[in-house]
């Protein structure tokens, strides 16, 4: 029997054959439009080149789903098809993901696809690969009891993130332009979480980059018992925070792991520069 394990390219991950005739990794790529430029985020994607266009860009940018056919076609390809996407209150990837099943299922009744929302991006479907990778390795091959754990496993994640640069969000309507350059003037961080509905909150603001980190590690240390939890940090050409950020997590809270991991381009074209994404 092959699985397939499927997410989107929020997750930062590259395509990769796991487990050499029975396991594989299929990323399937969004889309950025910046100005009249088309970035197709997949490991081509030259990140640095994608955050200069948007930021000599006079007008907003905005970002395309995968269609239901590219997931389709990731699909067809195993036995048994596993697949975790951005929240859906986020983008349409993960409705795409579910026509795309049921397209498949019609035409293949005998393949088994479970598609699910992360609620989350960025280091949720990292989570969620992994876990699934794990469960299968363990010898959990029961197709409902294998989705039932990751939906459990989904629920327990939790996500924070902190920006610096609000460009984007100014040039797309979501903050006024006074607003996004005063909080740049003062070096101010905004800080949200991702809710359980898979939205977005603010929680606060953080000024300066020691105060950021300290607010990103007091929301993980009141919002999740962290005992034996597995931290990834996502950053948009940051990795001197998120190192910073992880000898601070690992020397106050009982985690298993913290990994780090450079931001490509759908989670660059959300976090900008010097963003830092959280997920544990």
């Amino acid at each position: 029997m092959t699985w397939n394990l499927v997410c989107d390219s929020s997750s930062d991950l590259t395509s990769a054959q796991l487990v050499p005739g029975k396991l594989t990794l299929t990323v399937v790529p969004l889309t950025l439009l910046v100005g009249d430029r088309e970035f197709r985020d997949d490991a081509r994607l030259d990140v640095d080149e994608l955050l200069h266009h948007m930021s000599a860009a006079s007008g907003p940018s905005s970002t395309a789903c995968p269609s239901p056919a590219a997931f389709a076609e990731a699909f067809e390809g195993a036995d048994c098809s596993l697949c975790f996407t951005i929240s859906g209150n986020l983008s349409g990837t993960y409705a795409a993901a579910v026509t795309a099943r049921d397209m498949v299922l019609e035409q293949h009744p005998e393949k088994k696809i479970f598609v699910l929302d992360s609620k989350s991006t960025a280091g949720a479907l990292v989570l969620l690969i992994r876990k699934a990778r794990a469960l299968l390795e363990e010898g959990l091959e029961d197709f409902e009891a294998l989705c039932r754990r990751l939906q459990e496993y989904q629920a327990s994640l939790r996500t924070v993130f902190t920006l610096e640069n609000f460009d984007n969000l100014v040039k797309n309507g979501r903050m006024k332009p006074l607003l996004g350059s005063l909080l740049h003037t003062l070096g101010v961080h905004v800080v949200a979480e991702g809710t359980r509905e898979g939205t977005i909150k603010m929680v606060g603001k953080a000024r300066g980059e020691r105060s950021t980190l300290r607010a990103l590690l007091s929301y993980l240390q009141t919002n999740k018992d962290c005992h034996q939890a597995e931290v990834v940090i996502s950053h948009c050409n940051n990795l001197d925070g998120a190192q910073k950020l992880k000898e601070m997590i690992q020397k106050a809270l009982p985690v298993k792991s913290v990994s780090t991991l450079a931001c490509r381009g759908l989670t660059s074209f959300y976090a900008m520069e010097k963003g830092l994404i959280v997920v544990f």
